[in-house]
């Protein structure tokens, strides 16, 4: 059994634990970092897409003066704007679009969005307006028919791939990483505090992992983790599955997405551009964990149903991939199901054997629950941490300016690289959307003909599959149409008609043989 002795042991490569690491990287410690999956291979990659505040946290705040909603829409709305500015080619600015049919609600929108734009400060990425029927008709051509709406800013990004880059920037800072890797067991030193762990492979390799302190980073899985550290854990976690579908027909040709404010059931859902298709989501529904990556037929209905209403004009709505995650949820106080009033705080625990587990929390305030697992984690090692030093986002250059400078120079070298033909912009866009600044090195490092798109609704071409492969940690069809680029998420159909050239490539260059299951990235790898 390999024998390894770290600083700092964390346990899930989601996106808390992959933050945690990172983080952990920049202050100086050894780190190892150890998933079941593959990277973001749960919840992480199975969000809505969005960067944000929160806007129904906010109205939940002032209709229940809950300061705690309202502190977290505040941390949100500036880590919102921390993205994007250091990831440019994996986050952008989104608009969104809350309908009315009264003057009261647009009014009503209207100061609430504009306490929403305040919050933000200097992180400001543009203001609430009023838009006209017309004007609403022209950027949603298919909607029904009202009296207007109020619009307003917050943030979409690729949630795979930013976990993806904060794992493998870790990595490049030092830190070990390991995929389908479980840990099966702990050690204890004579005091009863946790001193080791025992990870197991697929394949059955074990290896041990002395640490300072020990992470639980697992999401949804935390009590699991939590009990093996300690049988007498109390469970802390609830589960809510949240269903998302992705239909053929852009409903948002105009780049504007919209907010349904409220649903029959006291949902908000969204409607949103995604890859020249339309993304709808989410249902929020309390589920076993076993259940919580499988959509339902009912909730795809659901979904649907609120898509034709909306959308009247649209006869048969074309669903093209679909998906759920986990939401990772505090229990509160008196065991409630209701996970719709949950808080989506996180909380850091300490285990009496030292256990340090992180819970809760969203994807856009990975950051801030990073920074106070550390704060734990210092306490558990009997020292402070060193100051972080500048590790910037594997793609990203050393100031956003700079990322955004590069990243027009790179468009204009690749341009001579890549095929010349009717995607050759896509494929750029595509190709800095996925590997930032690391693009450019990417295609000059292989075969020409390895550069042709092989598809059109995405346009992947084999180099890319190769460097997921032999770089990326992919290990599956699934890690590479799903995780690595979105394929399996806009159309689950061309990603199994690419799926044998996937397998292929893995039985070359891995030495195993090619995957024989089915692409399903409705379930836990």
């Amino acid at each position: 059994m390999a024998d390894h002795n770290v600083d700092l042991l964390v346990i899930g490569g989601g996106a808390s634990g992959a933050s945690v690491a990172m983080e952990a990287v920049r202050r100086g410690l050894t780190v190892a970092l150890l998933d079941a999956g593959d990277i973001g291979g749960g919840t992480s990659c199975r969000s809505t897409k969005l960067l944000h505040g929160g806007v129904r946290y906010l109205e939940l705040a002032f209709k229940t003066f809950d300061l705690a909603q309202l502190q977290l829409v505040r941390e949100a709305l500036l880590e919102r704007g921390h993205w994007l500015e250091q990831a440019p080619f994996l986050a952008h600015r989104l608009e969104l679009m809350l309908p009315t049919d009264t003057l009261w609600g647009q009014l009503y929108y209207q100061a609430g969005l504009g306490l929403y734009d305040l919050l933000a400060g200097q992180q400001r990425i543009g203001r609430s307006r009023g838009i006209s029927r017309d004007a609403l008709q022209e950027s949603l051509p298919m909607l029904k028919p009202g009296r207007g709406g109020v619009a307003y800013s917050d943030g979409q990004f690729d949630d795979a791939r930013l976990n993806l880059l904060l794992a493998r920037t870790a990595e490049q800072g030092g830190a070990s990483l390991r995929t389908r890797c479980r840990v099966v067991g702990f050690e204890r030193s004579a005091d009863g505090r946790l001193s080791a762990a025992i990870s197991e492979t697929d394949t059955g390799v074990q290896e041990r992992w002395a640490a300072g302190v020990i992470v639980n980073a697992t999401g949804i899985q935390a009590d699991s983790i939590r009990q093996l550290a300690d049988p007498q854990a109390a469970p802390r976690m609830l589960t809510s599955r949240g269903c998302h579908l992705v239909l053929e027909q852009n409903l948002c040709p105009g780049g504007l997405g919209l907010l349904v404010p409220s649903t029959a059931d006291g949902r908000v859902l969204f409607m949103l551009p995604f890859h020249g298709r339309t993304l709808v989501g989410t249902t929020d529904a309390p589920c076993a964990i076993d259940a919580a990556t499988s959509p339902t037929d009912e909730e795809e209905a659901y979904l649907l149903g609120y898509v034709r209403q909306w959308f009247p004009a649209l006869a048969t709505p074309t669903v093209t991939s679909r998906w759920a995650g986990g939401r990772p949820l505090l229990r509160p106080a008196g065991d409630s199901l209701d996970s719709s009033r949950v808080v989506r705080e996180h909380e850091v625990e300490q285990l009496p054997c030292g256990l340090v587990s992180v819970m809760g929390g969203k994807w856009t305030t990975c950051r801030p629950m990073a920074n106070d697992t550390l704060q734990a984690v210092a306490t558990q090692l009997g020292r402070p941490l060193d100051a972080p030093q500048p590790l910037p986002l594997l793609g990203s250059a050393a100031s956003p300016a700079e990322t955004l400078q590069q990243l027009r120079e790179q468009a204009i070298e690749l341009k001579d690289l890549l095929p010349d033909g009717a995607m050759r912009d896509q494929q750029i866009a595509h190709l800095q959307s996925n590997h930032g600044l690391q693009a450019l090195p990417l295609i000059t490092g292989i075969d020409p003909v390895q550069r042709e798109p092989l598809s059109g609704v995405i346009p992947l071409c084999q180099g890319e599959i190769d460097h997921a492969i032999q770089r990326e940690h992919a290990r599956s069809a699934s890690d590479v149409l799903a995780r690595r680029c979105r394929m399996a998420m806009v159309d689950l159909t061309e990603a199994r008609r690419l799926q044998p050239l996937v397998d292929e490539r893995l039985d070359q260059l891995t030495g195993t043989a090619a995957s024989t299951s089915p692409i399903n990235h409705q379930l836990m790898p």
